[in-house]
């Protein structure tokens, strides 16, 4: 017998996206071709890290740029940083508003962590992207999702956040373009949502890691239409510059009434007990974001002709609906016979997953409640191996018609 004991906080950690990777293994032993459109990774597929923000990173390493850096990040970045949020987005932030972090992922925990305590609640769009959910818990809170509507192209409904705002609740989060449904938020619905922020004297979390990977419509940031409402900006290079595996992304505070003085130095301090982020990739990140941007209007072009194809093949096999993505790289389907044919979204994705090799993950792993019912799949794959994916899922719907 073991008298290690394991927590609780520890223990009932989940997240779908990489949880299916586990049973795809499994089925990669018998000898069958996964297709795996479980993970938002672009250079997983057939897009690359541009040449001079590689050229930049062993630059930095040559040069030796290889020793800890400043906590917050290196003031180069944070200057880079707060010039990008005004040249794209319009946000006026200063470098001091910056806080650079291992991926945005290290963001989210470090603001939860400031957040939330026993019993505490964040407001998060249903469905939500996981790390979300699973960080509320993991410090004690309580993650309450308010309902998107997927007839609308998952638009937030905002009579029913205004129904889940309550004494306990500690801030609200957006996520735009939103990961797992794709949908661009409307002007006036984020607008919305800042005034109930503002009633309430809460600040609002802005997850915009996808702000440039937009498709017809245009993007406005959150911050951009705060005013004086207080909003924590969540951003990295992982998705519009390609560098997924280098881990690097940001915080920001836009703060008109210094109302996240404390917050702000209560992330600080976690910044300092993580040290700092990877010093040559913060130089690389540099290159990132003053370099050339060609490769932003490639990727969304490239991206935008496999939205198109995958939209359209997925609402033509019979048993599938699905909305259109407007931004991001994701499709997230309905599968209308769980509750029927399968009793769950996640039996469906083992099910297709074991007879055909086609990985996606289940809707129930991005929220119990809004994301039932559904999968995410991405698109990031060239359009030949989709449509192998797809033929595959369309035999797999008529087989079990």
């Amino acid at each position: 017998m073991t008298n290690i004991k394991v927590t609780e906080r520890v223990r009932t950690i989940e997240y779908a996206i990489r949880d299916v990777i586990i049973h795809a293994r499994q089925v990669a032993k018998t000898g069958k071709k996964i297709f795996y459109l479980n993970i938002g990774d672009p250079v997983a597929f057939d897009f690359d890290t541009p040449q001079h923000i590689k050229q930049a990173l062993i630059k930095a390493v040559e040069e030796g740029e290889n020793a800890y850096s400043a906590s917050e990040g290196i003031p180069e970045l944070r200057e880079a940083i707060s010039q990008k949020e005004k040249r794209v987005n319009g946000v006026d932030i200063s470098a001091e508003d910056v806080i650079v972090t291992q991926g945005i992922s290290e963001g989210i925990q470090m603001v939860m962590a400031a957040l939330v305590d026993a019993g505490d609640e964040i407001l998060l769009p249903g469905p939500t992207y996981p790390p979300y959910i699973s960080y509320a818990k993991f410090f004690g809170g309580k993650p309450v999702t308010y309902k998107t509507v997927e007839e609308e192209l998952w638009q937030p409904d905002i009579d029913d956040l205004k129904r889940k705002v309550s004494r306990k609740t500690r801030a609200i989060a957006i996520i735009n373009p939103n990961n797992p449904c794709g949908a661009l938020y409307d002007e006036k619905i984020v607008k919305q949502i800042l005034n109930l922020a503002g009633e309430h004297d809460l600040p609002v979390l802005s997850d915009e890691i996808y702000d440039q990977i937009i498709y017809e419509k245009k993007f406005v940031s959150t911050a951009h239409l705060a005013k004086d409402v207080p909003v924590i900006g969540l951003n990295g290079f992982s998705k519009a510059h390609l560098m997924t595996g280098w881990r690097l992304g940001y915080l920001y505070f836009y703060d008109q009434k210094d109302e996240l003085k404390e917050l702000k130095q209560c992330i600080e301090k976690e910044a300092r007990i993580r040290l700092c982020a990877n010093t040559p990739v913060q130089k690389a990140g540099v290159v990132a974001l003053n370099g050339p941007q060609d490769h932003v209007k490639k990727l969304v072009q490239k991206l935008k002709q496999r939205r198109d194809y995958a939209w359209k093949r997925l609402n033509e096999i019979e048993g599938l609906s699905c909305a259109k993505p407007e931004g991001a790289f994701y499709v997230f389907p309905k599968i209308h016979a769980v509750g029927q044919k399968w009793k769950t979204d996640k039996e469906f994705v083992l099910e297709l997953l074991k007879e055909t090799g086609v990985l996606f993950v289940h809707g129930s792993g991005f929220d119990l409640v809004y994301g039932a019912g559904h999968v995410r799949g991405v698109f990031l794959p060239p359009i030949e191996t989709l449509e192998e994916a797809f033929n595959e899922v369309e035999r797999f719907m008529k087989r079990n018609s």
